[in-house]
Order: C-alpha cells, then sequence, then structure tokens
C-alpha cells in the first residue's frame, strides 16, 4: 500500500463513530425493553475480570459478523428475529464502532453503540455480575 492512501485508525474511528447514532451507558436500558439486543463484544477473559451485563449476549469480535448473518452456517440461535436491532458494547467504545459499521455494510443498519464502552456503563453506576 502506497503512503500516500494509508489513514489513521483515528481518522477511520471518528469516520465510523459520525455513521452511528450512538446511545449513552443509560440508553441501552430502555432499548432494550424496547426489542434492542445489547451485545458485548469484550473478551471472555474481560467479562471473567470485569464482571458481565446481566442480559447481554456475549460475541466476541472475531466471529460477530457470522453470528448475526442470518445467512451464516454460524449464525447465532439468540439472534433469530433480532439482528436488525442490535447495540454493540466494547471496553472502550473503538472496537464497537468499527463492527457496528462492518454490520452496516452487511445490511443491518440500525446496529449502533454505547459511547464510551463499558467504561461509561460501570461510571454509570449500571448492573454487572461479577
Amino acid at each position: 500500500m502506497d503512503k500516500t492512501t494509508r489513514r489513521s485508525i483515528d481518522v477511520v474511528l471518528a469516520e465510523a463513530q459520525a455513521r452511528l447514532r450512538r446511545l449513552s451507558a443509560v440508553d441501552p436500558l430502555a432499548a432494550v425493553s424496547e426489542g434492542w439486543t445489547l451485545v458485548d463484544t469484550r473478551d471472555g477473559d474481560m467479562i471473567a475480570r470485569d464482571g458481565a451485563i446481566p442480559g447481554a449476549l456475549r460475541i466476541p469480535l472475531s466471529v460477530l459478523e457470522w453470528r448475526v448473518d442470518p445467512a451464516s452456517a454460524t449464525h447465532s440461535a439468540e439472534l433469530t428475529g433480532r439482528e436488525d436491532r442490535l447495540i454493540l458494547i466494547c471496553r472502550d467504545d473503538y472496537s464497537s464502532s468499527l463492527a457496528a459499521v462492518r454490520l452496516h455494510e452487511l445490511g443491518f443498519t440500525e446496529t449502533t453503540d454505547v459511547i464510551g464502552g463499558f467504561g461509561a456503563w460501570l461510571a454509570a453506576g449500571l448492573p454487572v455480575e461479577k
């Protein structure tokens, strides 16, 4: 790749986040009651160390697109009929923003993420299971 065509990850992230209707840490609670699905994309070690979000589906980033896409052989049965209204949460809000845009590219255009990620969730005093 030619250096003149490179873009920094900060630019790519800012563009991704500008494309999303992002939610504050407290917004997912109401959204879930309205039929949205909260998906925790943190890895298992991080969830074990820091705690799990009650009711959130756990899907690692490495397989997210395959679990969401109903046409995939490895689609998550837990997401059947719920793929169009996803809220992603990661540790800080970087990878979830990029993942949400990747899901937009697959046609799941309502997918969004949580501003500040799990850190903001904790700071807001929201429930965590240890």
